[in-house]
């Protein structure tokens, strides 16, 4: 089998999704192609008052449903082509194209008068489709072999050694046999075929090669990115250790091991061990964040989705009470199904969002919880009558360290990176996360924002 592949392509999707885009554009052009060589046998008697003899006559309509047949098998086939390098892949699947076509076109074009014929410069097409898809020893060979073997049908014409098919109507002059025509003619012929298969190649290299400088910076960034996660774990790693003495300490204080604590003192140090126990379970937070980055890890349990949500609405009840903000949850499945993953990072997720949604609902706000059911899937809507997100950002909401314009200039603290780890929490859940703004709860001086999950069964 003949590599064709280049050795960045391997792990490129996007260069085998356009191989592959490029050759179905292929076949549906081919139907075009059979469409307009059925209306030129049609119209040359009628409008060109061109002339056939029997035997072009049949050539050619038996080349149309050649090309109409083999066409069809191309197009139920090319599904089933695999991107593999070491096997039949869609480059090979090009390759077969353009051998098919360029077959076709030469008995076209030597039915219709070789030289003679205005059709022999859709070689010029074919070879710059082929620059755009095929690498570059590959064409110019083709480009060779399409040389050589129009001048050997050309001479062979020209000697009788072959006979030559002449279109009525379209030449007074037997010019298959004028020496200068055909020199002139061939000449013009090559130096275009060569110049465009050089131009159009170098194109699609340059393209090619700006592709594999893209990756190898994106493989430089999730380099760097691993390495800084290891950073991250490491170095919180090392501040859970003191942290866990301290916690450690107090206990051992508390149980009064070493003697007898003021009641005040007491107190004290009650609060300093729930604050360090709280740290501790941040810096686990931290550390399990990091890992599903860095290495994919994530647990696989059974859960009931109203008890990760109704504990959250709950912690934040003080800070709806202090708003005057209305949340109201609206658990409408019909089957109350458990879903499976991680419930930590579930937890993760939507205490952001319905965090955010008590942030910038603003006072005497309203927010909406719904959790609605399907035959495969679980959808939670988080909906708020707050500052909304402005249309032109919505795209831009999940991407890591952005921050909506409407909030920068607020007393909004943030880092922009919450609904970016959200998505990659309910993505890794084989779920999906959109955004709307307005929502269905907004006006036209709150207009909101409506956050919809689905996460499958």
């Amino acid at each position: 089998m003949i590599t064709l592949v280049p050795s960045w392509a391997n792990r490129y999707a996007d260069y085998w999704d356009t191989i592959r885009k490029r050759n179905l554009w292929l076949i549906k052009l081919r139907y075009g192609a059979v469409i307009m060589l059925s209306g030129f046998l049609v119209s040359s008697k009628l409008i060109l008052e061109l002339s056939f003899s029997g035997v072009q006559n049949i050539a050619l309509i038996l080349i149309n449903i050649a090309i109409l047949f083999y066409n069809l098998i191309l197009h139920k086939s090319s599904k089933f082509v695999k991107s593999e390098t070491g096997k039949f892949n869609p480059l090979h699947f090009s390759l077969l194209q353009m051998i098919l076509d360029l077959s076709a076109l030469y008995l076209i074009v030597y039915f219709t008068g070789s030289i003679e014929t205005p059709i022999y410069l859709l070689f010029v097409f074919h070879l710059i489709i082929g620059s755009l898809i095929l690498p570059g020893f590959v064409i110019y060979s083709i480009t060779i072999i399409i040389i050589l073997i129009f001048n050997l049908i050309v001479f062979f014409e020209y000697s009788g050694i072959i006979p030559h098919y002449t279109v009525g109507g379209l030449y007074n002059l037997p010019l298959y046999k004028n020496i200068n025509f055909l020199l002139a003619y061939d000449v013009v012929f090559i130096f275009v075929m060569i110049i465009s298969v050089f131009l159009a190649n170098h194109i699609a290299s340059q393209l090619y090669k700006t592709e594999q400088k893209l990756l190898e910076s994106f493989d430089k960034l999730e380099a760097a990115e691993t390495e800084k996660q290891k950073y991250v774990i490491g170095i919180v790693h090392e501040i859970k250790t003191p942290l866990t003495a301290v916690y450690s300490y107090l206990d051992v204080i508390l149980k009064k091991i070493l003697g007898p604590l003021d009641k005040q003192v007491e107190v004290r140090l009650n609060r300093a061990k729930i604050r360090s126990s709280e740290a501790v379970d941040m810096i686990n937070d931290v550390l399990r964040v990091s890992k599903l980055r860095l290495l994919d890890e994530i647990t696989n349990e059974e859960i009931e989705l109203s008890s990760i949500i109704v504990p959250l609405i709950k912690k934040q009840s003080v800070n709806l009470r202090a708003k005057n903000i209305m949340l109201n949850l609206f658990d409408c499945r019909t089957v109350k199904r458990n879903i499976r993953g991680d419930k930590f990072l579930l937890e993760i997720a939507f205490s952001n969002l319905i965090g955010n949604a008590v942030k910038y609902v603003g006072a005497n706000g309203q927010i909406e919880v719904d959790l609605m059911d399907s035959e495969n899937e679980v959808e939670i809507e988080i909906c708020d009558n707050g500052v909304g997100i402005p249309s032109k950002e919505l795209n831009k909401i999940f991407t890591d360290f952005f921050r909506a314009s409407n909030i920068k200039d607020k007393s909004y603290e943030g880092t922009g990176l919450g609904l970016s780890i959200v998505k990659q929490i309910i993505e890794r859940h084989g779920g999906s996360i959109s955004v709307a703004s307005p929502s269905k709860l907004g006006s036209n001086a709150r207009p909101g924002a409506s956050f919809n999950i689905k996460i499958p069964y």
